[in-house]
């Protein structure tokens, strides 16, 4: 017997009921709706879960971001479509269960002794043979050799001879009925655990999603589900030294309060470096407070989760909870003496500008201690005679370590992430890293920059001078935008630069590395009528339109020239008037210029005139854990032992029908035929019945089993 792939067939009941059941009933609709269900859980794999709508309108827009979201692919697991489809699975597998359980129940019982003799020449395994023994013999031979095969038999007794009937192998179909209920248990379980409960508590109490802000103590009651809660996920947020005891749950209109049958106290929260920086443990020092004041200490770790009264607490991930930091705010555009700003990450405070009657908002919004990064042929200088004037910015304002490079990961220190709001309430985010970094051979401070959360930061490199610092480079950023500092650059410049026996070209120089200067600066319009560019940009433009095509290269490489002993002229009449010794032109001091070149043209296009860097800082870590009742996870982990016993039975196990006929002859001989039916044809069957064969004959038979 095989289970049938049809439905359940009901005879009295009206037409259209029998058929929806037939139609429920069958493999073939439990096949669509489990292959329904697999492509929807790839969905929401791919597509992150329970996100905030602007995330989903930056990843595809909004036209597409709101069709999914009206499709319910951002909560995929809690949909109707979803819970109707897993429903639907279930009371098709049930019945296809109930359909053919009857049958292989019945079938596991009976050996099919019945079979007519005729009948069995019709296998494809068979053979006839004489034994010179009688009926009785041949009966005591063939229950010999069963039960050293171990089969189970059972013996017919005909006027004309014996039947015996014997199987092997009937664990095969139960492995139909474990994998069917595997499916259904696995079902109820995850219907159990999901959404589903949390959903038809919110309806049947008056509940409903909190989308508002606030604290959490101040959350009405009607946004909040009792301790009773037979099953939730849910996340806790619990800073050092604080207490917490109730979780979030994220729906996709907003959240739920969860209150928890206890508190935890986060003492403190562990994490452990590799040698190369990279993470190896996350474990939280925990204290659970009890309402009756026991007390329990515990320690949480990443896969090793703590169990209190039926809710287990895993350590999903960590925050920052609430660090105190101190920024040094640097002006890009004056030389304005920096200031110190305080705040706590999470906080905000405003700042005034330049322009009258204006502010911005700046928004403390990360603290990382430990910045993993590959610096990987991080080797060399860069000579900007070879850089393309057009390709600099986005080369130096790329990713802080892009490029093709070989692993090399090391932690590059701590980094302050900060928000500028201006008065419309247009933000930029920010990334600066607090100590210089090593790339291509020279060190430099980087200042990250994106317009919108969906894009990576673009790094400015600020190169540090020889005291690990970036007043060099900001004292040539400020004396760019002074005239009169330019004009006593290129006058310098001029008069080292220029041949002792040609001081008449002197004042040519001078205006030409003047002019240099004022392009480099944005001063002065490469092409007359139109705006002034700045930077490597304003150079190029001004070679297009004022030099020869076959003069161009020639012009640009004079043009670098003069524009880099120029800088490193304004940079000295600088550390002069602040009372410091001038630098001196060495190797190291030449790629510190050549990199100061490149982040000067790039800081035209820093959105901010103002640059935080990280000057101290206080940290303070939290948790979040993920606290989840889930009494269905019983069924799943049932459901997957039944599973693999159904498919270790379905495909290791063989289920084998052996018919012997014997048949009594003349002289105390008898007359065998034997037939054997196997569900699967393989190579092992073969060979099992040719060794039975010749055990049960003891020669070759008078007709072997036909050529397959």
């Amino acid at each position: 017997m095989s289970a049938s792939t049809a439905g359940l067939e009901i005879r009295h009941a009206p037409q259209h009921l029998r058929a929806a059941v037939e139609v429920l009933s069958s493999m073939r609709f439990a096949i669509a709706l489990l292959t329904l269900i697999c492509i929807a859980s790839v969905i929401g794999t791919v597509v992150q879960q329970h996100q905030a709508p602007v995330n989903y309108v930056n990843q595809f827009g909004p036209f597409w971001a709101e069709v999914f979201g009206h499709m319910g692919l951002y909560a995929v697991y809690s949909t109707g479509w979803f819970l109707l489809i897993l429903a639907f699975l279930v009371t098709s597998t049930s019945l296809c269960i109930a359909r053919n359980a009857p049958k292989i129940l019945v079938d596991l019982k009976t050996y099919k002794e019945h079979v007519r003799v005729n009948a069995l020449s019709a296998f494809h395994h068979k053979a006839d043979g004489m034994l010179a023994l009688d009926r009785e013999g041949a009966l005591a031979r063939v229950s010999a050799l069963l039960a050293q095969g171990g089969w189970k038999a059972k013996a017919q007794v005909r006027d004309d001879g014996v039947m015996v009937a014997a199987k092997q192998g009937a664990a095969n179909k139960l492995g139909y009925l474990a994998a069917h209920s595997a499916i259904v248990l696995i079902c109820l379980g995850g219907l159990f655990d999901g959404d589903l409960v949390v959903q038809a508590q919110m309806w049947l109490q008056g509940k409903t999603p909190y989308s508002g802000s606030g604290l959490i103590r101040e959350v009405p009651p009607e946004h909040r589900l009792g301790q009773g809660n037979p099953t939730f996920r849910a996340n806790l947020f619990v800073p050092e030294g604080a207490r917490a005891g109730t979780a979030l749950i994220n729906l996709t209109n907003g959240i739920v309060l969860q209150d928890l049958p206890f508190d935890v106290e986060l003492k403190r929260f562990i994490v452990e470096y590799y040698a190369t920086g990279m993470p190896k443990l996350f474990a939280s020092e925990i204290v659970i407070h009890d309402p009756d004041g026991k007390r329990y200490t515990a320690t949480v770790k990443v896969n090793e989760p703590v169990v209190h009264q039926g809710v287990a607490i895993y350590q999903s991930s960590f925050e920052d909870g609430g660090s105190k930091v101190t920024l040094l705010a640097r002006s890009l555009q004056t030389g304005a003496k920096p200031f110190p700003v305080s705040g706590e990450i999470g906080g905000n405070t405003r700042l005034s500008t330049d322009k009258a009657n204006q502010s911005m908002q700046l928004e403390f919004t990360g603290l990382r201690l430990i910045n993993v990064e590959n610096m990987g042929d991080a080797t060399g200088s860069t000579d900007v005679r070879k850089v393309d004037l057009v390709d600099s910015l986005n080369k130096h304002l790329g990713s802080a370590a892009g490029g093709d490079k070989s692993k090399a990961l090391h932690n590059i220190g701590p980094s302050v992430s900060y928000k500028l709001r201006d008065a419309a309430g247009q933000a930029r985010e920010y990334n600066n890293y607090m100590l210089p970094v090593a790339l291509e051979g020279i060190s430099v401070f980087l200042a990250g920059v994106r317009d919108t959360p969906d894009q990576s930061f673009r790094y400015l490199r600020i190169p540090a001078d020889g005291d690990a610092s970036p007043d060099d480079w900001l004292r040539m950023k400020t004396g760019l935008s002074d005239p009169k500092l330019r004009a006593e650059a290129a006058l310098r410049y001029a008069r080292k630069a220029m041949p002792k026996d040609k001081p008449e070209l002197a004042g040519q120089l001078q205006a030409s590395v003047e002019r240099t200067l004022a392009l480099f600066a944005g001063q002065e319009a490469a092409k007359p009528g139109a705006p002034p560019s700045t930077g490597l940009q304003a150079l190029q433009d001004f070679v297009e339109n004022r030099v020869p095509e076959q003069d161009r290269l020639r012009t640009s490489e004079v043009l670098i020239r003069l524009l880099n002993g120029s800088l490193f002229e304004l940079l000295n009449l600088q550390r002069e008037q602040a009372g410091l010794p001038v630098r001196t032109g060495d190797e190291a001091m030449q790629r510190f210029m050549s990199q100061a070149v490149l982040s000067l043209a790039d800081a035209y296009a820093y959105p901010s005139p103002l640059w935080f860097t990280l000057s101290d800082f206080q940290q303070r870590q939290a948790s979040v854990f993920q606290v989840t009742r889930a009494p269905g996870k019983n069924l799943v982990y049932a459901g997957c032992i039944f599973l693999i016993i159904g498919v270790f039975a379905m495909l290791y196990v063989r289920e084998r029908r052996l018919w012997i006929w014997i048949e009594p002859r003349e002289a105390g001989q008898s007359h065998l035929r034997v037939a054997l039916s196997t569900t699967r044809q393989t190579m092992d069957t073969d060979r099992e019945f040719d060794t039975f064969k010749t055990a049960l004959f003891g020669h070759p038979p008078e007709q072997a089993a036909s050529p397959r």
